[in-house]
């Protein structure tokens, strides 16, 4: 008699047991499905053509980009110590230290943007009412004007324009909103603010690289909607342009992406739905609203436009079908790619470089007159 309590209270935990399995299985089917309906956005897949035109005209990788890219696998093998937290830390600090110690020709001038901290890069031959509006890249937890020099010291050069680099609150600190709050801000401010004080902009011109590219997609696309003075135009490198994770490049490319494969390629690898909800915990937006993926929003009536790109990285093809999507919808937009480079390959002192620039003072002369 007094085993059939004991009996009772097991058949009782187990049909709990089985209730709870049977509900989360439940949970994460839904969970799977919500992910794959309200954040996959509509399919793009019909820009995947025209591919881009390749611009490189080397035979063969220059030694100086690789001896960079055998520093970059080197640091990828060797990872610093310590938890996540110091080596963000790190991270940071390794690239504000390069940056700082990069031999540039401008003039930093450090201001304040309406409660931003940023700084003004002006070369000698930089107009201060031909403007530039540069948002950096660091896969939004990192970078600053200071890593960014090397970049906005040629762009000054090029465009003819001081530059100006808003150091945009970065993630994990704040939210991913926090950062296109601050691109929007920086916009309005540069409109009627150069580096000698107030007064209006004769040319504008907006770019950015790899997630900093992504905010001035997004930026130049929220600026048309305000219907604020529109850039003249807008330059990006290797931005990402879709947080659906939908591109094909973002797979195939993941062995000869030596920058971002070793970290962005499991995320992308995994089962779409649970990538979509990565993406969506990171960036509490929904992967597929136009503020984090520019490619699924409205493209006409924007700004000419030049992406130039890696063949060899996985944002390859975030940049072709935003380019032909711009280009069916009205826009002038042109990408141009170089075939076995680094992602933003622009921030070394390498040929490439060079040439990559000759092509963004072409592009600059061409439609920010």
């Amino acid at each position: 008699m007094a085993m059939r309590p004991v009996k009772r209270r097991k058949r009782r935990m187990l049909q709990i047991a089985v209730v709870l399995f049977f509900g989360f299985v439940a949970l994460f089917g839904t969970a799977l499905l919500i992910a794959i309906n309200a954040f996959s956005g509509e399919d793009h897949s019909a820009f995947d053509a025209p591919p881009p035109k390749t611009m490189g005209t080397r035979e063969k990788e220059s030694p100086e980009h690789a001896a960079i890219a055998q520093e970059i696998r080197n640091g990828i093998a060797n990872p610093p110590s310590g938890t996540r937290q110091q080596q963000l830390a790190a991270m940071r600090k390794y690239l504000n230290d390069r940056g700082a110690a990069a031999t540039i020709n401008s003039e930093i001038r450090e201001v304040d943007v309406n409660g931003i901290s940023a700084e003004w890069v002006i070369a000698p031959n930089a107009s201060p009412t031909r403007r530039l509006l540069y948002l950096h890249g660091g896969g939004y937890v990192a970078g600053s004007p200071k890593s960014h020099r090397p970049i906005t010291s040629r762009f000054s050069e090029v465009a003819n324009a001081a530059v100006l680099c808003i150091d945009y609150r970065l993630m994990p600190e704040y939210s991913r909103m926090a950062g296109i709050e601050d691109s929007r801000t920086a916009y309005r401010w540069i409109v009627e603010n150069g580096p000698s004080g107030p007064s209006q902009a004769e040319v504008l011109i907006v770019a950015g690289d790899s997630s900093g590219g992504n905010l001035a997609l997004s930026t130049v696309a929220w600026a048309r909607d305000q219907q604020l003075r529109r850039a003249d135009a807008a330059v990006v490198l290797c931005p990402q342009t879709d947080a659906t994770l939908a591109s094909p490049s973002l797979r195939t490319n993941i062995e000869t992406d030596i920058m971002q494969g070793p970290s962005f390629g499991p995320v992308v690898n995994a089962p779409r739905a649970i990538s979509l909800w990565i993406v969506y915990l990171m960036h509490r937006i929904n992967p597929s609203s136009p503020l984090i993926s520019p490619l699924l929003g409205d493209l006409s009536n924007l700004p000419p436009t030049l992406l130039q790109v890696s063949e060899s990285e996985m944002f390859l093809d975030d940049s072709v079908r935003y380019a032909n999507k711009a280009s069916a919808q009205g826009s002038v937009a042109i990408v141009q790619s170089w075939p076995s480079l680094i992602h933003v390959w622009h921030a070394f002192e390498v040929p490439e470089s060079d040439e990559a620039f000759e092509r963004i003072g072409g592009f600059v002369s061409e439609y920010a007159k």
